[in-house]
Formats: structure tokens, sequence, C-alpha cells
């Protein structure tokens, strides 16, 4: 019988990775999944929830990692849970790889297999697995609300006997996953919609839901996406021109949201303190790239800051602000994950280690970093 794990996340972390349903769906694949008490609670599934789908709810995090195969969490692991766990366990999570590289390979020292959901690679196949899609498409959605919020004017055009109300300008900087949902909300709540992105790709996406396109097309333009589909960093005469472009945009605009993001680099700058200065008192900025040090020069990360009459909000984890929703996904990402690494007919675990999703998301084995990525490479 393989037994998995969750645990309770930090205090500033509300989500978790199993709800009732991959509960369910986790004991039917042959596993006992044991929980700690009170770790779904910020995510609305109480102890008798997940215990009526099946879940065995133990008393701590060490009852619960104790000799189990696998531990499953949202955010990085710490030592004395992969301690916990049998020798050769496993633990899957977002383990934010790029960060806090002496804790990871403290962690990688555990000779645990120690997998993160972030690197999961972008195929067809893997696409109900991804769980920076599945978080990012929340966040999209929550940057509108709240900005909305702030904004303190109506997102829609309004004609009424006492005159009309104009629509809102909405500019979205980026359009990833988070990008596309924050302008589709931007549109259903009736603002006039702008986006810009490097990736020539997006430009039909944005065109697809009703919103107009802003960037320089030229020839590097052209060439500004990897095979991954991620952007590619720009040169410094591309970036100057586009930073015209943006400059004399935004200064039109009510509420900006940024969403830029390259893995395992900083946040690209894409607006400085004078295209803030020139904006509209009461305009909005709402930065999805806080964490990674912002997209904004002027963003401070978890705070809301004004900067005469702009203000500019740097959330860290906004898909956590709807943790029904972000943990009913991400367990639902972890869920089918783990089914590619099950042998049904026998109900035990047989993991395919050359599998490209096994080897895509494999950060560490054996005691050592293995990820192409993380591995320091010979001079």
């Amino acid at each position: 019988m393989v037994t998995i794990a969750v645990t309770a996340e930090a205090a500033d972390e509300p989500r978790v990775a199993v709800s009732p349903e991959t509960v369910k769906k986790l004991a039917a694949l042959g596993a006992t999944v044991r929980v700690q008490t009170g770790a779904g609670l910020r995510s609305r599934y109480s102890d008798e929830a997940l215990k009526a789908a099946g879940a065995e709810i133990v008393a701590s995090a060490s009852d619960a990692v104790a000799g189990a195969d696998i531990l499953l969490k949202v955010r990085r692991p710490s030592a004395d849970e992969i301690k916990g766990l049998k020798p050769g366990g496993m633990a899957i999570a977002m383990i934010d790889p790029y960060g806090d590289r002496a804790g990871l390979e403290q962690l990688a020292q555990s000779k645990a297999s120690i997998f993160s959901m972030e690197f999961m690679p972008r195929i067809t196949r893997a696409q109900s697995m991804d769980v920076l899609s599945s978080q990012a498409n929340l966040a999209g959605y929550k940057a509108v609300v709240d900005a909305a919020s702030m904004f303190d004017q109506a997102m829609p055009m309004m004609m009424t006997a006492a005159g009309t109300v104009p629509a809102a300008k909405v500019f979205i900087m980026g359009v990833g996953v988070a990008g596309l949902q924050a302008i589709a909300t931007a549109r259903r709540m009736g603002a006039i919609v702008t986006a810009t992105d490097v990736r020539p790709a997006t430009k039909e996406q944005v065109a697809s839901l009703g919103a107009k396109f802003i960037a320089v097309e030229d020839d590097e333009f052209k060439q500004a996406q990897t095979a991954a589909g991620y952007a590619k960093p720009m040169s410094p005469e591309y970036q100057k021109k586009q930073a015209e472009l943006v400059a004399s945009h935004i200064k039109t605009q009510d509420i900006v949201i940024t969403t830029a993001l390259i893995p395992g680099r900083p946040a690209p700058r894409l607006i400085t303190a004078a295209m803030v200065d020139a904006m509209k008192p009461g305009a909005v900025i709402v930065d999805l790239a806080a964490e990674r040090g912002g997209n904004c020069e002027l963003t401070q990360p978890g705070k809301v800051v004004d900067v005469k009459g702009v203000r500019i909000s740097g959330p860290i984890n906004l898909a956590g602000t709807v943790p029904v929703n972000a943990s009913g996904l991400y367990a639902k990402n972890l869920l089918t994950f783990l089914d590619t690494m099950f042998d049904k007919k026998e109900k035990v675990l047989k993991i395919n280690w050359d599998d490209e999703i096994i080897k895509g998301t494999l950060v560490a084995k054996d005691g050592a970093l293995v990820h192409p990525s993380l591995v320091e490479k010979p001079a």
C-alpha cells in the first residue's frame, strides 16, 4: 500500500495539496492518504470532509509523514518533513527551484526524489498537470477584480439620464495565461482593453478576446519566442522602442496589470518611475511579478503604495486569495501527475524514470540535484 502524506502549509499559504475529490481518486489508485489535522481549513476543506472522502486525519506533520512514500505540498517542504519519509521517498510541490539554493541542496542530500511542479514540460500530455497555468489563470482574474475595487470608478460605460459614465481603460502587459484571463475578465466587466507582449503569437489571441494589441512589430519581435513558448529576453534597442510606445500609451490608461515573468530570471522592468509619474491620479497598477522583483520600478512586494495619486499593488500569492478554487485546481494537477506513476492493476508505484514528464520535473534524486537547469556545468 502506498502512503501519501499531506501537511499543513505555513501561515502565509492558505492553499492545500489535496481536496476531497482527489483524496477519493488517490484511494482508488491504491493509496492511503494521511492528512495533518486542519491542513485544508483555509481552503474550506474540513477534516470531516476529507475523512469522508477516505483520508486518515492525524494530529501533526510528523505523524503525517512518518514512513510515507510520498509527500504532497503546495510550497517547498521543510527538511524535517522530508526526513520523516521512508528512505527513497518522494516529495512533490512547487519547490521554487531557483530560490534559496542552499536550502534546496540540503533537501537533495536527504536522498528523497524531489519533484518541482513548476518544471512541468509545456507539452499537450502535461497540460492537465500544469500548475503554473492553473494558478496564473486565477491570478489574472483576481488581479482585475482587485484593480476594479481599488479604482473607485465604474468599469463599464453607463448611459444615464444624468449623463454618461465612460468605460475604464485597462492595459494588460504580458499575455500569458494570467494576461489572457485578465483580458477576458476586464472585457466581461465592460472595460476598453489593450494588451502587449513580445511574443508574436499572442497578437491573434489578444484580438480573439476583443482587445487591441500594442507592440513594436519589427524583425526582432517576429523572433521573440522560445520553442517552449516563453518570451525571450529582448535587445536593449528593442526594449527602448517598446518602452517609448508603452510610455505614450500608459498615460491614458486607468488600470495597468503587469504579468511578465521569465523562468529563472528577475522580472523584466516594464514600467519606470517616469511612466508612473505621467499617469493620471486615480490610476491603478497591479504588478503580478512582485515576488520576482516587479515589472514596475516602484512596486513594493506585498504592499499597496500611493505615488502622486497612482496606486501600485504588489500582491504576493494572488492565486492564494481564492484558495478554494486554487487548491481544487492544484490538487487536480497533482492527482493527474501521480496517476502516471501508478500501476493500475497492481495498485503500486511503478515510475518510468525515462518519461519526459518525470525527467522534466525531477529536481533531486539519490542525494544530488539532477535537473539540467540546476546542475553546475563544467567550465
